[in-house]
């Protein structure tokens, strides 16, 4: 199986001939363009994420803070005139110590991390003697180590998940609000919740939840999938008061 490193120029070089992408094509393009069997496609990680994505969503980061590429907005990729000047070059090969030996952006982000994972370190050892080891050679000590992965894992998964979500159209970001908010313990069924997903005239009702278990008072919801450079204005929470008082409600869930 192919490593974060082995993706790094790839990456480059399909955003050197496909300009702006964005990030699910951007995956399938580096695929392809580096020979990945559909099976390994296919492998997934114990935490369910699949394993090629999860070593490309690493490559990005890393070329992100490399200055290599860039977001022009969130889910967008598109090569950086340093990235275009690697491409160019005839480079057959980059990994992290290549990053480290020619950008001092990569250099910084990379010392950055291991300072603040020293000092929440040393924050966690307060009061003890600590390991005068780690902390004299600025090693990162393994639990350290694996906390700063998870991290950078679980910020990747979030931008996926966004990501995701905005390629799917607004009425499957209705019913995963609602399958959201009956997993986190509302009373009812999916089914029951999302009875006025769609239906014309609903008021702009997107579902309905119980407040508990045994459904003694009911929650109106609505759902707007938004863009990243819009917000919620004062006219929208109006129309959905209006649409909850209009149902003789008293409680609603703007998401």
């Amino acid at each position: 199986m192919i490593t974060h490193e082995d993706a790094l120029l790839p990456i480059l070089q399909v955003l050197a001939a496909g300009g702006v992408m964005d990030r699910r094509p951007l995956i399938e393009a580096t695929a392809n363009h580096m020979g990945v069997h559909e099976d390994d496609r296919e492998v997934v990680l114990a935490s369910g994420q699949a394993q090629f994505r999860n070593r490309i969503g690493w490559a990005m980061s890393f070329l992100k803070k490399a200055g290599l590429l860039t977001q022009p907005k969130r889910g967008q990729y598109e090569i950086a005139a340093a990235g275009q000047q690697v491409v160019d070059s005839g480079t057959d090969r980059i990994d992290a110590a290549w990053l480290r030996e020619n950008s001092d952006s990569f250099v910084a982000w990379v010392e950055e991390c291991r300072t603040g994972q020293r000092r929440r370190a040393e924050e966690r050892r307060e009061g003890t003697r600590g390991d005068a080891t780690a902390s004299t050679t600025g090693e990162l000590t393994p639990e350290d180590a694996l906390q700063q992965a998870h991290a950078t894992l679980q910020a990747d998964l979030a931008e996926e998940i966004l990501d995701t979500i905005k390629e799917r159209d607004p009425a499957f970001f209705e019913r995963l609000v609602v399958r959201l908010l009956v997993k986190m313990g509302y009373g009812g069924s999916f089914e029951d919740a999302a009875r006025s997903v769609g239906k014309a005239g609903d008021g702009g009702i997107d579902g309905i939840i119980k407040e508990d278990r045994l459904g003694l008072d009911a929650i109106y919801i609505q759902a707007k999938r938004y863009q990243d450079q819009n917000s919620v204005g004062r006219p929208a929470v109006q129309a959905f008061v209006g649409a909850i008082t209009g149902h003789r409600a008293n409680k609603g869930v703007f998401l």
